[in-house]
């Protein structure tokens, strides 16, 4: 099967498409062919940086990046049950670990996928895996999002972002989403009641008595974040678990929660998804797709951190 390989962290460059062995299911995995992978933040660390790269992979040489899939059932393990053969499934597929997505075939447990629905593309499908995840578990399994809170989003209309918009709108919050004044229209026709122009405006003025933030910027951003939130409210910050010691202790005079989070794959939060996704309560933006033997182009085009919604490579 043709897949992306990579065996040091680096530039572009390093990403090399040849052709390896199809992959050998265990018993709770299931094997899919894959139509669709999208392209995520981490992607573009695991390949650039080696220490993120070693962090994730170990040793372990060649690796395959990527983590969220799409596409069709073609075989299932001994034990699995929920899934059978010619089954449409998506998700993000071993993560904190070796998703092995960049491929034709992906040996995926079972525990990490879903039924796509039949009302999205398998585009779009992967688009909502990894990014509609994050913002599920942020707003939902740390932030524990109750109906009338008030939710800041920063990069609003990103691929993380997007989704925490639509997500925290249906479950009754009332939304303001940051991002440049040129995707004020998109973030607004997401569902945010209010929009703030980071070039122009700072929310540290025109924001007061947060009861949750998304942070997926962290500086300045998380630090001025403190000053918004009420008292005991939290703050989910997802670049890195290091928080600076002055960040942290205004937060604790203030009595605001900082609360690092890593998405993990989990049977429950891909099955949620697919619940929102089929009712249409998310909808996920595709801002440009790729083949994959194009998969360099996909990683410079994340790289610009100028993504509307998602960057998705098609097989």
């Amino acid at each position: 099967m043709k897949a992306v390989i990579l065996n040091e962290a680096g530039s572009v460059g390093n990403l090399q498409l040849t052709e390896i062995d199809k992959p050998v299911i265990g018993n709770d995995e299931v094997l899919v062919k894959v139509v669709s992978v999208s392209i995520n933040p981490v992607d573009v660390k695991s390949r650039a940086y080696e220490g993120v790269l070693n962090w994730i992979f170990e040793e372990k040489r060649p690796a395959i990046l990527g983590w969220d899939i799409s596409g069709e059932v073609v075989k299932t393990g001994n034990n699995v049950t929920g899934f059978k053969e010619g089954d449409e499934v998506f998700g993000m597929v071993n993560f904190f670990g070796r998703g092995n997505a960049y491929a034709e075939y992906v040996a995926a447990p079972a525990a990490h996928l879903a039924l796509k629905p039949q009302n999205i593309t398998h585009q779009q499908a992967a688009a909502a895996s990894m990014a509609a995840s994050t913002a599920y578990q942020a707003l939902v399994d740390v932030a524990e999002i109750k109906e009338g809170n008030k939710v800041l989003i920063h990069a609003a209309s990103g691929g993380v972002g997007h989704f925490a918009v639509q997500m925290a709108k249906h479950f009754g919050a009332y939304v303001i989403g940051i991002s440049s004044g040129k995707n004020r229209d998109f973030v607004l026709s997401l569902g945010a009641d209010e929009h703030i122009d980071y070039t122009t405006e700072n929310f540290h003025e025109k924001v007061q008595e947060a009861d949750i933030v998304i942070d997926t910027l962290q500086g300045k951003t998380l630090s001025d974040s403190v000053d918004v939130v009420k008292e005991n409210g939290v703050i989910v910050t997802l670049p890195s678990p290091e928080i600076p010691e002055d960040i942290a202790d205004k937060a604790t005079q203030r009595n605001v929660n900082i609360e690092f989070m890593m998405v993990a794959s989990k049977k429950e939060t891909t099955e949620a998804i697919a619940g929102l996704l089929k009712q249409e309560v998310l909808k996920p933006f595709v801002y440009k797709t790729f083949p994959l033997e194009d998969i360099a182009m996909a990683h410079l085009e994340v790289e610009t951190n100028r993504v509307t919604g998602k960057v998705i490579v098609n097989l």
